[in-house]
């Protein structure tokens, strides 16, 4: 029970890696904030959570909007009196669109998503964070935050960025006891569409690295690294940028 009495915050909790976070966490006894922009997949994972025991909040809300995630962070603070940990999970992807194809608004809804609503969280979390003197940040980034060749331009933009606001995060906070890492995850079974179609182009141009992924993972196999990262066992982890991908980026 590594988490025991704990308080979590997991962003894009209802499905995928993020609910495969949230039971992790709820299986070694943390006290879970999770949100979720679909809410009938929150409703689902919080009632199923809470018939087996669970202490589990749901907040419904769209990370890319400062209100709610200020009120995701503040519900943990109002409802258990504390957040010891942070895991920004939630994301979208960008349907491997390159730059001459790119709209300011697909651009500015992606990174609003995966970086800004990041960025959001944390801002919010430090703070309360520093006032206790501990706390972590598992922030997501992607194989596509470490190369060009696997996404479009606005995620792969978005997920680099994460790794920047990391590695910033583990700077300036390590010493005062919070200590931030980012995971990578490669291709995984996740489910998450696309946000449209595809760029024939876009897609021509990735084929050949995509087609190199050693296999597809599971969300489960993500969640393990999460829960590492969290723990006291990772306790001299900071700022380290963790692939989990089957190898993927070890190939390049």
């Amino acid at each position: 029970m590594r988490f025991d009495k704990k308080v979590v915050v997991v962003t894009g909790a209802g499905a995928g890696m993020g609910k495969a976070i949230v039971q992790g966490f709820a299986a070694e006894g943390a006290l879970i904030v999770a949100g979720e922009i679909d809410e009938t997949r929150l409703n689902t994972l919080v009632s199923d959570l809470t018939s087996q025991g669970v202490r589990i909040i749901g907040v419904q809300g769209n990370v890319a909007n400062v209100d709610d995630c200020n009120k995701l962070i503040d519900t943990a603070k109002s409802e258990f009196g504390q957040l010891d940990i942070l895991v920004n999970n939630a994301g979208i992807m960008d349907r491997f669109l390159p730059v001459a194809e790119l709209t300011d608004d697909f651009w500015n809804r992606v990174l609003a998503v995966n970086l800004n609503g990041q960025m959001y969280t944390c801002r919010r979390a430090i703070p309360m964070m520093l006032e206790q003197g501990h706390g972590v940040i598992v922030n997501f980034s992607s194989a596509a935050g470490l190369g060009g060749g696997f996404a479009g331009a606005a995620y792969t933009v978005s997920k680099h960025g994460v790794v920047g606001l990391t590695r910033s995060i583990a700077t300036m906070y390590g010493k005062k006891g919070i200590r931030c890492i980012a995971i990578c995850p490669g291709g995984v079974n996740t489910g998450m569409p696309l946000g449209g179609a595809p760029s024939e182009y876009g897609y021509s141009q990735l084929g050949a690295g995509l087609a190199t992924m050693p296999r597809v993972g599971e969300p489960v196999e993500v969640a393990n690294a999460v829960l590492f990262a969290a723990s006291d066992e990772a306790s001299f982890v900071n700022g380290a940028i963790i692939p989990v991908d089957g190898g993927w980026l070890a190939q390049g």
